[in-house]
């Protein structure tokens, strides 16, 4: 006779580690719903990006853009490495993590006070989501004894860094970009210090799958802004031949950036160099992937309000550099993190830097973005040929 499990079996599960070999890890639908939720933030972020552009205000927008995005992608890659080390998927887990979505879509609500210098509603909702993650951390603390001294590094150091965004939510305007990139540090240090004690079993196969999923949602993001104004140009303005060709140039530049992206497996780098730099490096830099494609779909409504001549205030050259500075930031970004200075295909190691500055050159030319998604779509060419029969890593 089979023993069946207890009921508290089926609704709770000790939080063991994972197995950092596990055959078949692949993304929950509890973790597809956390991106999709918090790639509504995204939105908004990037919304409120293109209003600033518009109106002239660029130097604002940029730096509160790095600003929430910044509580954005820390909250997502908190939950993510944590999942791929500790994942249950019983109650309390799922609950949690809820409330982590929760913090997110708060945060989505505070971003367009935010752009106007309060952030009072993005604080709440990301100490809401960072202090449900140190209730994780605490549950691993007492599940997981080889982990334990990690984890409790990482509750102590997460809850002293949420007292800190809560005191330098009282202080003055005046210091709050230099209070920011403090607390900012903070919170960067936190993983370090805590890894060191004991390293936690995340997969790297898992990661990078989470990664990659993440990127789609945020170039899926870009095309619908892109989508959206090009849509509302036409209503209100008329300006179909020329909509239509900077519509066409839009998908082509997004294309190529999937393509240059999804190129080389994001799981090969962790495996090849396996260790707390590149998981750190690799991690944190996408930072700087993530950001840049958000910017994308900003500056490409920014360049149809300029086609369409309702922008006013906004010369061409500024209008160029709101794609063309994010496009640049993407492909260097790509090239450190998956491509790399020394990769033995010459072609490709030289080939993304270069394209990434002829992109910005781009700027100063009639179509900008015309330009740009031309020098991409070379890029995956040159890619291609470069790599014809090279094996991938599986």
């Amino acid at each position: 006779m089979t023993e069946q499990p207890s009921r508290i079996r089926v609704w709770y599960r000790p939080m063991r580690s994972r197995d950092r070999d596990e055959d078949h890890r692949v993304a929950t639908p509890l973790e597809l719903l956390f991106d999709l939720c918090f790639v509504v933030a995204v939105g908004q972020a990037a919304a409120a990006l293109h209003h600033a552009l518009a109106e002239g205000h660029a130097a604002h927008g940029v730096t509160s853009f790095a600003m929430v995005f910044f509580s954005i992608w820390w909250g997502w890659l908190n939950f993510s490495w944590f999942a791929s080390a500790f994942d249950t998927d019983d109650v309390p887990y799922r609950l949690a993590t809820l409330v982590q979505i929760a913090g997110g879509l708060t945060i989505a609500a505070g971003v367009s006070s935010a752009f106007e210098g309060d952030f009072r509603l993005i604080v709440a909702g990301y100490v809401l989501m960072r202090l449900s993650l140190v209730g994780q951390w605490l549950r691993a603390a007492r599940s997981a004894p080889e982990t334990r001294p990690a984890a409790l590094r990482f509750a102590a150091g997460i809850a002293l860094c949420q007292v800190l965004w809560i005191v330098r939510s009282f202080l003055p305007p005046s210091v709050a970009v230099v209070t920011f990139v403090a607390v900012v540090l903070c919170e960067l240090a936190v993983p370090v210090v805590a890894e060191r004690s004991a390293r936690t079993t995340w997969h790297p196969h898992h990661i990078a799958e989470r990664y990659g999923l993440f990127t789609l949602i945020v170039l899926g993001e870009t095309i619908l802004s892109a989508t959206n104004a090009v849509k509302e140009g036409v209503a209100e303005a008329g300006h179909l031949g020329a909509l239509i060709s900077l519509a066409v140039a839009a998908l082509v530049l997004v294309f190529s950036m999937w393509w240059l992206y999804f190129d080389r497996p994001g799981h090969a780098r962790l495996l090849r160099r396996p260790g707390m730099f590149t998981s750190m490096s690799w991690g944190y830099g996408h930072y700087l992937i993530f950001a840049s494609a958000a910017a994308v779909g900003a500056g490409l409504e920014v360049a149809v309000g300029y086609d369409t001549h309702v922008l006013h205030g906004v010369g061409g050259v500024a209008a160029a550099l709101a794609t063309t500075v994010p496009v640049a930031v993407f492909l260097l970004s790509v090239w450190l993190l998956h491509i790399g200075p020394t990769n033995e295909c010459r072609p490709i190691a030289i080939g993304f830097p270069v394209t990434a500055v002829l992109v910005l050159a781009a700027s100063f030319t009639p179509a900008p973005v015309h330009v740009a998604a031309g020098l991409a779509a070379a890029l995956v060419v040159l890619t291609v040929v470069a790599t014809r029969g090279e094996r991938h890593p599986a």
